[in-house]
């Protein structure tokens, strides 16, 4: 394995002095700005999915009116999860983008997509309005942020990996998790805002759009980051010398199907930790165990913002300490803590309950921000976008996309209130399994 660097691209690339260039002024470009555009991007998707979730008991009836809320409810968390059907798809095509035309005009892109489709949920007719055609908008439009999110935290990680100084692939690695909590907290605290600021009534007749539509100022402020950036170094060296795949899903498959399976494990056990360990926990806590909505969004838009803060600290421990070393312990916090966590959730104490979720919350910066740079380090330049955009979003439908459905259905079909929390515990080992077949990557160099 060799790394890629300004000199030596210069110097085996002397009839592509364009190209050269071009690298060069990718490592002007400075990881930190990377980084914060990185992060900039992947909030907005996880704004969206965090916002649609929170709202999912509220916004229930106007697309799947009926007398049953539950129904309801698993109505509108299947259209949740079926946008994470459409996400290998998009995976798929712009990750074959990213691989051939490059990084930066695919991370625009997904970016712009994905923006657009969430502010268009803000202004959908409802089935009162339009009958059935209300929920057919609903899932088409869902399909399409799930085509352009395949693209935008899979790219993401790409970028970061490629643009980080040798040894610090951890550090900035962890702000595309970044991005992740930074999107989720403020979708929990705009939730949080909404409900409080409005009457149950205005809540229901048009201020659940409000959310949704706070996407647009968003975008401006990403597309503003990324457009400043040039693209990544590593691309820029293999595009000059030719090196790129021309059939990369195709390559992916044929000489890097050890990695895609490993991905896929990874992340059903690091997503179904975000999904369940957080996001679902917005509706345990509310409609299962009935405490107040306004409170718990809150609560939920501050230990995003904590799983935040800890995540850098956690990805440059793992450049120190080891990938493998930081992520078994934080899959293993998952195992020994969801159960107990939900059974003090369930005493009835709401500060009880807030520190329960604090608990549980604490594996989160562990797996998030280190899984993420693994992902990177397994696939070569080539083909990285593509190979870790298929296998992760394949790992997201089940961890991600099912685990809130499956989670609700399973409560709805056993009686426990526990089940989400085995749901979890299955997954993480599984995900503990695989990490065993890992090698460690955190002072290796990219291939």
């Amino acid at each position: 394995m060799t790394s890629v660097s300004t000199a030596s691209t210069a110097s085996t690339a002397p009839g592509d002095p364009g190209g050269a260039a071009a690298v060069a002024t990718a490592a002007r470009g400075g990881p930190r700005r990377a980084a914060l555009a990185a992060a900039a991007g992947t909030a907005i998707e996880y704004y969206e999915f965090g916002v649609y979730s929170y709202l999912a008991v509220v916004i229930g009836p106007h697309f799947f009116p009926g007398d049953d809320p539950t129904a309801a409810l698993l109505a509108t968390l299947a259209v949740f999860g079926s946008a994470f059907l459409m996400r290998p798809l998009g995976g798929i095509v712009l990750g074959r983008l990213g691989d051939r035309v490059g990084r930066k005009p695919v991370l625009i892109l997904t970016v712009t997509g994905m923006g657009g489709a969430t502010a268009a949920v803000g202004l959908l007719p409802t089935a009162d309005a339009v009958g059935v055609a209300a929920p057919v908008a609903l899932l088409m439009v869902r399909l399409a942020q799930g085509f352009f999110a395949g693209g935008e935290v899979t790219g993401s990680a790409t970028y970061l990996a490629e643009s980080a100084p040798a040894g610090r692939r951890g550090f900035f690695g962890a702000f595309t998790p970044v991005g992740v909590a930074l999107g989720g907290g403020a979708a929990a605290l705009v939730a949080g805002v909404t409900t409080t600021a409005l009457s149950e009534r205005q809540l229901d007749a048009w201020g659940w759009r409000i959310p949704f539509l706070l996407s647009l100022p968003l975008v401006a402020v990403a597309l503003i980051a990324r457009n400043r950036l040039a693209d990544s170094e590593s691309f820029l060296a293999a595009k000059s010398e030719r090196a790129t795949a021309k059939a990369p899903l195709t390559e992916v498959f044929t000489h890097h199907r050890g990695p895609v399976l490993k991905v896929t494990l990874l992340a059903i056990g690091s997503n179904c930790g975000y999904w369940v360990g957080l996001i679902f926990m917005n509706i345990y806590l509310t409609t299962d165990l009935g405490y107040p909505k306004e409170s718990t969004f809150w609560i939920m838009g501050g230990i995003s913002l904590f799983v935040a803060a800890l995540m850098p600290v956690c990805g440059a421990l793992s450049d120190r300490w080891g990938r493998k070393r930081l992520i078994t312990a934080g899959f293993a916090g998952y195992a020994v803590l969801v159960v107990p966590a939900m059974l003090v959730m369930g005493r009835g104490s709401f500060p009880l309950a807030v520190a329960a979720m604090v608990v549980l919350a604490l594996p989160m910066p562990v797996v998030q921000s280190v899984t993420y740079p693994t992902y990177a380090e397994m696939f070569p330049t080539r083909v990285r976008y593509t190979g870790l955009s298929f296998s992760f979003n394949i790992g997201t439908i089940v961890g991600g996309g099912l685990s809130p459905y499956l989670s609700t259905w399973l409560i709805s079909a056993t009686g426990s209130l526990l089940a989400p929390g085995f749901l979890l515990m299955a997954a993480v080992v599984v995900a503990l399994l695989t990490l065993r077949t890992v090698a460690e990557s955190s002072h290796g160099e990219l291939a």
